[in-house]
């Protein structure tokens, strides 16, 4: 249903955004040297010096915001989602840009006409691009170029169909109306009138014109589809089946075709192709130049704990990571060897009598955490990802919290979006199982990178780290 308007559209989108992205650089070059609200104090430099630039500024910022998903079809239809997506794209493309410039040119560019740039290529992209949603809902307002469809079905994956379709009219469809079973007494559902029965859509479809016809039956109608599609087979319009899998959707549902045969994905991993590539170089590249970095630390705090109790100076764990395989975590050890000797499988409480003279110090400031790096490069772990659990709390948690076992589509990570929102330890499950699904949902390279940053500076001491 969304192809064409995303083909179609966000075509239209790309072009706008390159061609605001090279008029924002020319305008900002004019801005700074001919209406100069700081005195130029170094000379005018060489118009064609920046001209050259615009070119590859535009394929750069497109190569950025493919990459960022920002002309994604279902990011395309929300537009504040997509309002605050286009600046955050646009602020990673310019420090690219500036990244770039520095490493690669000996020529410096004016900082100011880098300020310019970046606050009227915001305002433009964004600018330019409500005028186009709000010019295209207008022409399809005023009744230009829309489709009209006819809505086969009742329940909640028609309610739910329509109610997306009134949302967003931008799409160009209109429900013209509903068919239903025979024996249905619903004279409207969700605010569209009932027009005939399953049997007389070949009909219906002549009389009211239709252009599509969308069949979202209810799971216990399946067995009228077979009557649907016989009398829609010699007939022109699009015909769309929504199956009523909704409810069992929870990180996202791909359509495949598989040699003429259409496989629904339901709840795929996002992390394939490229994207899981680029995640495994950079965890292997960071965990090793970082135990290469950090081994003086590691050798400090390995005395420390030898030193100063009795036992082993690592403790391993069984975890559950990715696919619901179990791996051995490391970390230095922080209890008492015989801390669970007596309760059994059980987490950290605040002031836990079984912590070492400085396992405390280790758990508040993640320091007994570090090991962790060797598991990442071993690729059991990722540098960001769900914390991974042991597998006796994985058995009750996951018939208590309903998609728990949804987090291990990914590796699980050193840390996370539910750690850097302050969701670590012992705190709310649901809550952190809520980040993990997010994580996994939205996730992408760059994100994996927001989520380092936001950890270096939020720190690795937390009051629920026990």
């Amino acid at each position: 249903m969304l192809k064409r308007y995303h083909h179609i559209v966000g075509g239209v989108f790309r072009i706008v955004d390159a061609c605001v992205i090279g008029a924002a650089w020319l305008l900002s070059y004019w801005l700074r040297f001919y209406v100069p609200l700081i005195e130029v104090t170094k000379g005018f430099p060489d118009f064609n010096q920046y001209a050259a630039l615009t070119p590859l500024l535009m394929i750069l910022w497109m190569v950025t915001f493919s990459s960022l998903k920002v002309y994604q079809s279902r990011r395309m239809l929300r537009r504040t989602h997509e309002v605050h997506l286009l600046l955050r794209a646009h602020g990673v493309a310019i420090l690219f840009f500036i990244a770039l410039t520095y490493l690669f040119s000996e020529y410096k560019y004016s900082r100011a006409v880098m300020l310019y740039f970046g606050v009227i290529g915001g305002i433009g992209l964004v600018f330019f691009r409500l005028l186009l949603r709000n010019s295209l809902r207008e022409v399809r307002r005023k009744g230009y170029n829309l489709r009209h469809l006819i809505a086969v079905g009742e329940g909640k994956a028609l309610v739910t169909l329509i109610a997306r379709i009134d949302k967003f009219p931008e799409l160009g469809l209109r429900v013209i109306g509903i068919a239903t079973h025979e024996g249905s007494e619903a004279q409207s559902i969700a605010g569209k009138p009932v027009i005939g029965h399953f049997a007389e859509i070949g009909k219906l479809v002549h009389e009211h014109h239709a252009d599509k016809v969308v069949i979202a039956l209810a799971r216990q109608q399946y067995g009228e589809l077979d009557r649907v599609l016989e009398a829609l087979k010699d007939e022109t319009v699009d015909v769309q089946i929504i199956p009523d899998i909704h409810e069992y959707v929870t990180l996202g549902c791909q359509i495949e075709d598989f040699d003429g045969i259409p496989i629904v994905n339901l709840n795929d991993s996002p992390l394939d192709g490229w994207g899981a590539v680029a995640k495994r170089v950079t965890d292997f590249v960071c965990s090793g130049i970082a135990l290469l970095f950090l081994s003086p630390v590691l050798l400090f705090i390995g005395a420390a704990v030898k030193l100063t109790s009795k036992g082993p100076i690592f403790y391993s764990q069984e975890r559950m990571g990715l696919d619901g395989r179990t791996f051995k975590m490391y970390k230095f050890r922080s209890m008492r060897v015989d801390a669970e000797s007596s309760t059994g499988a059980v987490w950290a409480q605040a002031g836990d009598d079984r912590r070492t003279p400085i396992g405390a110090l280790l758990r508040s400031s993640s320091l007994d955490e570090l090991p962790q790096f060797w598991n990442v490069f071993s690729g059991d772990m990722s540098l960001v990802g769900p914390r991974p659990e042991r597998p006796v709390f994985v058995h009750q948690f996951r018939k208590d919290i309903a998609h728990y076992m949804l987090r291990h589509k990914v590796k699980a990570g050193i840390t996370g979006w539910a750690q850097v929102n302050g969701w670590r330890g012992n705190t709310s499950l649901s809550r952190r199982i809520e980040c993990d699904l997010y994580y996994i949902r939205n996730w992408s390279y760059f994100f994996d990178w927001k989520i380092l940053l936001l950890t270096l500076w939020k720190g690795f001491i937390n009051r629920n780290a026990y």
